[in-house]
C-alpha cells in the first residue's frame, strides 16, 4: 500500500493526492454496445478502464489502482452480469496494473506486453504482488475474438513506456489508447521505463492512421475523444518538441529555457497536476540534449 501511495503522490503530485482520496464508488458509461468506460466516480480510481462485455467473455482493459479493486470488480460483474475473464494492461504504471491481483485472485487472466512482466518482475507490489504478473505475454499483437468482434491488442514501441499497447475494437470502430493519449492534458513521456517522444508522436500516428471521423478514442486520461482531438494533441507536442529545440539549439541551459517558458502558450488548457508546464519543458529538454 505504502508503495502504492508513493506511486501516486508521483502521479498526481502530493497536493493533489492529499486534496483527492481513492474513490469508493466506481462509475460506468456505454461507449457503444457492449464497451463501457469505466472511472471513479467520487474519487481517484487509476486511468481510464473499458470493460468489453458480452455473450461470449468479458475483457477488462486496465484494472486502476490496488485500492479501488474491489469496488471495480463488483462493478465490472454487475454490468456483466459475471465474472471478469480477461485483463489487458496497457503498461506497467500502477495507476493501470494496481488490481491485477485481485482480478486475478477473482479468476481472471492477465496478458500484457513482454516488457511489463519484465519490468513488473522487478517490483511485483506495482501489480498488487507476485498474483498480479501477466499470465500470457505478447511481443507484436495479439486478437481476442469474442463478443462478436475482434479486440485487436497491438504493441506500440518507445512511447509512454517500452510496453505500451493500444487496443483497436474492429467492428465497433472505438479504440482504447491507453497512455499514448492524454486528451488536453500534457502528456507524461516516461523516459526512465523507455518511453521517447518520438515513439509517443509515432504511437499517435498510428492511432489516427486507424481512425475515421465517427472512431471514438478512449484515452488513458482525460475525457472521450474523437480523431480530431488526436490530432490537436499531435500538433501540440510537436510544437512543443520544436519550441523547447529552438532554445536547446541556441545553446540555453536548462534554466534558461524555463526561465523563457517556451510553452505558456499552452498552459492555460494543457498544463495539469502532474505534467505541468514545467514539467513538461524539462522532459522535451531531457529528451532533446540526451539523444
Amino acid at each position: 500500500m505504502i508503495r502504492i501511495i508513493v506511486f501516486l503522490a508521483m502521479m498526481l503530485g502530493a497536493a493533489t493526492l492529499l486534496a483527492q482520496d481513492f474513490a469508493t464508488a466506481v462509475k460506468s458509461t456505454q461507449v457503444v454496445p457492449g464497451i463501457f468506460l469505466v472511472e471513479g466516480a467520487d474519487g481517484f480510481a487509476g486511468g481510464n478502464m473499458t470493460l468489453l462485455v458480452g455473450d461470449d467473455r468479458v475483457v477488462m482493459i486496465d484494472d486502476g489502482v490496488e485500492p479501488v479493486a474491489a469496488a471495480l470488480i463488483g462493478t465490472a460483474e454487475s454490468i456483466a452480469g459475471r465474472p471478469v475473464d480477461f485483463i489487458v494492461n496497457t503498461h506497467v504504471h500502477g495507476d493501470h496494473v494496481g488490481g491485477n491481483a485481485a482480478y486475478a485472485d477473482a479468476g481472471a487472466t492477465v496478458f500484457a506486453h513482454d516488457n511489463i512482466r519484465k519490468r513488473l518482475l522487478e517490483d511485483t507490489s506495482l501489480a498488487g504482488g507476485p498474483a498480479g504478473l501477466p499470465i500470457v505475454t505478447f511481443d507484436d499483437a495479439v486478437t481476442f475474438h469474442v463478443n462478436g468482434l475482434e479486440a485487436y491488442v497491438f504493441h506500440v514501441e518507445s512511447a509512454h513506456t517500452d510496453g505500451d499497447a493500444a487496443i483497436e475494437f474492429r467492428g465497433a470502430n472505438v479504440i482504447h489508447a491507453g497512455d499514448v493519449f492524454f486528451n488536453y492534458l500534457f502528456p507524461f513521456i516516461d523516459l526512465d521505463n523507455g518511453g521517447s517522444v518520438a515513439g509517443f508522436v509515432a504511437a499517435q500516428e498510428r492511432i489516427i492512421a486507424m481512425s475515421d471521423d465517427e472512431t471514438i478514442i478512449i484515452p488513458g486520461h482525460g475525457p472521450l475523444a474523437g480523431k480530431s482531438d488526436l490530432q490537436t494533441a499531435i500538433s501540440v507536442l510537436v510544437d512543443c518538441e520544436a519550441r523547447v529545440k529552438a532554445l536547446v539549439d541556441a545553446g540555453k541551459s536548462i534554466e534558461e529555457v524555463l526561465a523563457e517558458n517556451p510553452l505558456a502558450i499552452y498552459h492555460d488548457t494543457w498544463n495539469w497536476g502532474f505534467i505541468t508546464t514545467e514539467k513538461m519543458t524539462e522532459t522535451l529538454y531531457r529528451s532533446l540534449t540526451s539523444e
